[in-house]
């Protein structure tokens, strides 16, 4: 079986099964979620809990001794297995399609991983343990939808905030869940239920936005203006060098030049994609931003991002953060 976030809390009441998969990009739902699946775990009877963390060299035998010795004090055991890497491998997907072929009766499976690529979602082993239990994928809510998640946030700890609160909030954490988390939390232990005012939002909220290289990258191809200069903002405030700038877009527009070349040859595109080394998500967000910039405009950006580079280097004058933000545009703007 395979279920939305959304839907484990109603899934719970109804029913446990044996095993259960957790997974997806953002650390804070992952961990949510798993703590609920444990709390419903324990209401049914699984008292002991026994931790194993699969990390490089991991001794897929753990699994078996955790799921076949006895419980200290004759009640039944959660089995809390952690995929640090999320991989399995492939010792680990033959333990774990053993285990879901037959199950413990009293032992309870729950096995978390975060940042697993679509190749390891369609891996055999999670195929198991569909079939013997339960799959939940967390699928983080984007930037436009991440005010309503907020708003469902405050209200569970009886606050509530307008639009421009929201939006505020937002623009702060830059989809970082775990700090929208902490911040909304700092939110609860400064004002009492209630409708928040927005000065109030202004005062308690930091700036936690996560102003990074893979972040500019992203809001690059999904040609998100506002993004992308609030992220080139941030990265000139922060200090951040030029050159690691100019590469991480750099290598965006050198794959969009690259696909487009060979589409005009009429390649095909999943087969471009691979001699680009677009994989997983990015190939998603790639095949989104080529129907936008075509090939004519992915080599004027590398002409432009080769004037950037000479100014870097002393080469030429001009504004190199200016630039950044004027190629960042000639790329994102249909």
């Amino acid at each position: 079986m395979q279920i939305k976030g959304e839907q484990l809390a109603a899934h719970l009441e109804r029913e446990l099964k044996p095993v259960y998969l957790v997974h997806g990009d953002e650390p804070l739902l992952v961990i949510e979620a798993a703590d609920a699946i444990r709390a419903a775990a324990r209401r049914r009877g699984f008292d002991e809990r026994e931790v194993l963390a699969a990390i490089a060299g991991f001794n897929w035998n753990d699994l078996y001794h955790a799921a076949g010795s006895m419980s200290l004090f004759g009640g039944r055991k959660l089995i809390d297995l952690r995929l640090l890497t999320g991989k399995a491998g492939r010792d680990g997907s033959a333990a774990l399609q053993a285990y879901c072929a037959r199950p413990s009766p009293d032992s309870f499976l729950l096995v978390t991983m975060t940042g697993a690529d679509w190749r390891e979602e369609k891996a055999a082993w999670v195929t198991s343990l569909a079939t013997a239990g339960v799959v939940v994928k967390l699928i983080p809510p984007g930037l436009s939808e991440l005010p309503a998640w907020l708003a469902g946030r405050l209200a569970r700890q009886q606050q509530s905030a307008n639009a421009a609160g929201l939006r505020f909030i937002a623009e702060r954490v830059e989809g970082n869940l775990l700090a929208a988390h902490q911040e909304l939390l700092k939110l609860g232990v400064l004002y009492p239920p209630g409708a928040l005012r927005l000065d109030q939002i202004r005062d308690a909220v930091l700036n936690v936005a996560r102003y990074d290289l893979d972040g500019l990258r992203q809001a690059l191809l999904a040609g998100d203006v506002a993004r992308l200069t609030r992220t080139i903002d941030g990265l000139q405030q922060e200090g951040e060098a030029p050159p690691l700038v100019l590469w991480a877009m750099t290598e965006e527009v050198r794959a969009l030049a690259q696909i487009n070349a060979g589409l005009d040859g009429r390649r095909p595109l999943d087969a471009l994609l691979k001699e680009a080394s677009v994989w997983g998500l990015r190939q998603a967000q790639v095949r989104r931003a080529l129907q936008r910039v075509d090939g004519k405009r992915a080599r004027a950006a590398l002409a432009q991002a080769a004037r950037i580079d000479r100014m870097i280097k002393g080469l030429a004058s001009g504004d190199v953060w200016n630039e950044f933000r004027r190629l960042a545009l000639n790329v994102a703007v249909a």
